[in-house]
């Protein structure tokens, strides 16, 4: 990766003005309910200098572009616009032209750029436009001309268009799953755009997506098999000179053409001529080494009878991750499948999260101490009756890199209530993925003290438990987020795509 050069001697006139914005989704098209404009306000709705209020220091991707920026002498932030809303349905058509429009105003107010800094997800989806993030992409593109660097950030589950390819001059994914180095990926995105403004770099980027889509529950990047591919693009990256080269895990949940895996490739014309030749190269070989490899990266699934029957060859506490019901993958949190078998298999001492604003309005009508009977996970869920144990605001902070990189968490009103079985049950009224241990022990739960520790995710999750809970199992659990992609119907996939179709 390009390091930050220092200005080139004799540099005079104003600094560089360098704009920096970005609308953030990762969509679930398989989710009925849709991503609303509320959504987002309840989410990050960030404008001019509230981008920096939030993310300076922090562990951002939007912490690193500021901090490069910043540090340069030559350059000036010009912070735009941000809005990211949790995981969800699909985008509605006026929450998208809403976000586009507040956008577009508030570059006009920005004044001239000289390049831009950009931070999308790379896997939204809207109502009428399910290549969200090309779309927005090429409209600023076109409004900056062709001759503005636009450089930026992508989660690895982008499901990566050509259009964003087209549309920016580089763009670099996160390195991690669970996240953990999103503001070094913002340092180094940083660091190219400074070195392509004072001429040190001219990057040629190269989108290459090969016909795989790696299953949910492979893509943890610290072990097999996705830990052999990031360390032959590390490889590439260094022997072959090339300014960087991303892995493209895909996001399955998403019903459109450029869901998928793949990679994206920039090297730098000015260290060579057939920087063109060395990025197809590193594409080729890296799309080889996947489609060689393409049954381990569908992997095995177990489901919740197969787990909780082998609970006891497990050193405890045990992170059970319900991957059915996945918040970061737009799930709605509130699946009781794992606790309704643990209730009824007299299994004690276990800690579910659930996001249910109805049994939490119920369980304030009373005090500590109290039995309530309720419904958990809505009115069609698991109906008992719990002790409650407190009630909480349900807001904490996390200063540890984490998955997502959030400083900030606001549950809303939280009740903390115990079933009959002995397990005990937080209920929300945001949903609120599971990213942080701070969600536990900000109110007072330790989690060593739990035999297990349901969490609503896949991998993202290890990051924050990984230190207390010595085993992890992913639980293929039915719901809008289940590992296995072939359960679900898709209409815009492309064809063959693997683990669809054999003949790849």
């Amino acid at each position: 990766m390009a390091e930050l050069t220092p200005p080139m001697s004799g540099l005079q006139g104003a600094p560089r003005r360098v704009g920096l914005l970005g609308i953030y989704h990762e969509t679930n098209t398989f989710i009925e309910s849709a991503t609303t404009l509320a959504d987002f306000r309840n989410g990050y709705w960030l404008e001019a200098s509230q981008i920096r209020d939030e993310y300076q220091g922090a562990n951002h991707e939007i912490s690193g572009l500021i901090e490069v920026i910043d540090s340069a002498p030559d350059m000036e932030l010009v912070p735009v616009f941000y809005a990211m809303a949790t995981p969800g349905g699909l985008i509605t058509r006026d929450c998208y032209l809403a976000l586009l429009d507040r956008m577009m105003q508030l570059l006009d107010q920005a004044g001239p750029l000289d390049a831009c800094l950009v931070a999308p997800h790379g896997a939204g989806v809207a109502e009428g436009c399910l290549d969200m993030d090309g779309h927005w992409l090429l409209l600023l593109r076109q409004k900056l001309g062709i001759d503005v660097p636009i450089i930026g950030t992508l989660d690895p589950h982008a499901n990566v268009s050509q259009a964003m390819a087209d549309a920016t001059d580089g763009l670099i994914a996160y390195a991690t799953n669970p996240h953990i180095d999103q503001k070094q990926t913002g340092i180094a995105a940083a660091r190219l755009l400074v070195n392509t403004l004072r001429g040190e770099i001219s990057p040629v980027q190269l989108l290459v997506k090969p016909p795989v889509a790696i299953s949910i529950e492979q893509q943890f990047t610290s072990n097999q098999p996705c830990l052999g591919l990031y360390a032959l693009a590390q490889e590439l990256e260094q022997r072959m000179a090339l300014v960087s080269v991303s892995v493209l895990l895909g996001f399955p949940y998403a019903d459109v053409h450029e869901m998928g895996s793949g990679f994206i490739v920039i090297a730098d014309r000015n260290q060579s001529l057939a920087a063109v030749g060395q990025a197809e190269e590193a594409g080729s070989i890296l799309s080889a080494f996947l489609l060689d490899r393409k049954r381990a990266f569908n992997g095995k699934k177990s489901g919740i009878d197969a787990v909780l029957d082998d609970l006891v060859n497990h050193l405890q506490p045990v992170l059970l991750l319900d991957m059915g019901d996945n918040i970061g993958g737009g799930a709605p949190g509130n699946s009781t499948l794992i606790l309704e078998q643990l209730e009824a298999g007299g299994l004690s001492g276990f800690f579910v999260c659930l996001y249910d604003p109805e049994s939490v309005e119920k369980c304030q009508d009373v005090s500590a101490g109290a039995v309530v009977p309720l419904f958990l996970g809505g009115k069609n869920g698991f109906q008992t009756s719990v002790e409650v144990l407190a009630l909480q605001d349900g807001r904490f902070t996390e200063d540890t890199p984490r998955h997502g990189g959030f400083v900030h968490y606001d549950m809303g009103a939280t009740a903390v209530v115990r079933t009959p079985s002995g397990n005990t049950v937080m209920l929300t009224t945001r949903r609120t993925p599971p990213y942080s241990l701070r969600q536990l022990t900000a109110f007072g739960l330790d989690p060593r003290g739990f035999r297990g520790i349901v969490a609503k995710g896949v991998n993202a999750p290890i990051a924050a438990y990984s230190d207390v809970c010595p085993s992890i199992i992913q639980v293929d659990t039915p719901g809008v987020t289940q590992a296995d992609m072939t359960l679900f119907t898709y209409q815009n996939r492309k064809v063959p795509l693997f683990p669809f179709e054999e003949s790849v």
